[in-house]
């Protein structure tokens, strides 16, 4: 019998990561343990079916929301339970703490997990070490872990300079992560640099709510050109007009190397 050396993590993987393309579109929804109820969240069950038929390649959320918003019939989307937060209550904002195991978030069905890891921040060293344990048990089950390793502190002045994201995301890496989530540095030779550094896939976040989609898409586009293996866009894609239609429309420069200028064609937006 021919022994696959870690098919479980495989299989899981390609739920979360196209296949043909080897990239990805992860919508993240897991703002409300920070922020409480925000729009474009108020019901995650009907979030989900939009970004799913949009052709989402996973949504992220807290184990606590899967029975609410993961689907349950139509078109099927990858599960990755987030495992870390905070309240933006909370004296130190920074400091992520695990809220959930990688054992629990199996019980309930995820085919990935997820940290969040400030580095730069004055609580740095705790959330490496929760980043240790959260590895070994990711490992030792054959679950994909998706790093979100951001240059956040006192230290950091610009959370997009080359120089500390470059650290971040080799700080995951470094870790044991199978993929690493950071901010664009605004460039493709600067961010093309820190890609080539790192084995394991890298996509990018969205942050805080773009001004324009044609904005937002140039970002897709500029970071395959880079390398990325995709995206993992919460706000710019739940609080948009439309998330079903901007979710093809991201996946048409994704999957099939569209242009913005090709993509602007054939979507119409406001």
């Amino acid at each position: 019998m021919l022994f696959i050396p870690n098919i479980g993590k495989n299989i899981r993987m390609e739920r979360i990561i196209n296949r043909e393309t080897r990239r990805t579109i992860i919508i993240p929804m897991d703002h409300g343990l920070t922020l409480g109820t925000i729009k474009g969240l108020e019901n995650m069950a009907g979030m989900v079916d939009k970004v799913a038929i949009g052709g989402a390649s996973a949504v992220l959320m807290h184990s606590g929301m899967v029975g609410a918003g993961h689907r349950q019939s139509g078109k099927d989307v990858g599960l990755i339970i987030h495992l870390s937060g905070s309240t933006s209550l909370s004296p130190l904002p920074n400091r992520k703490v695990l809220v959930c195991s990688v054992e629990r978030a199996l019980k309930l069905g995820a085919d990935g997990v997820s940290i969040h890891i400030n580095i730069g921040a004055d609580e740095e060293p705790e959330m490496l070490q929760d980043a240790h344990k959260v590895v070994e048990s990711s490992r030792k089950w054959g679950v994909p872990l998706i790093a979100m390793m951001y240059p956040r502190g006192s230290k950091i002045s610009n959370e997009n300079d080359p120089e500390v994201v470059n650290i971040a995301v080799r700080v995951g890496a470094e870790l044991g992560a199978d993929i690493v989530k950071t901010n664009y540095t605004g460039d493709i030779e600067s961010f093309k640099y820190i890609v080539k550094g790192v084995d394991i896939p890298v996509i990018i976040a969205g942050g805080p709510k773009m001004d324009t989609i044609p904005e937002l898409l140039q970002m897709v586009y500029d970071s395959i050109q880079a390398g990325s293996a995709g995206v993992a866009f919460g706000r710019n894609v739940f609080q948009a007009d439309d998330p079903t239609q901007l979710v093809k429309a991201i996946a048409k420069i994704i999957h099939d190397n569209y242009t913005v200028e090709e993509v602007l064609k054939e979507f119409k937006f406001d």
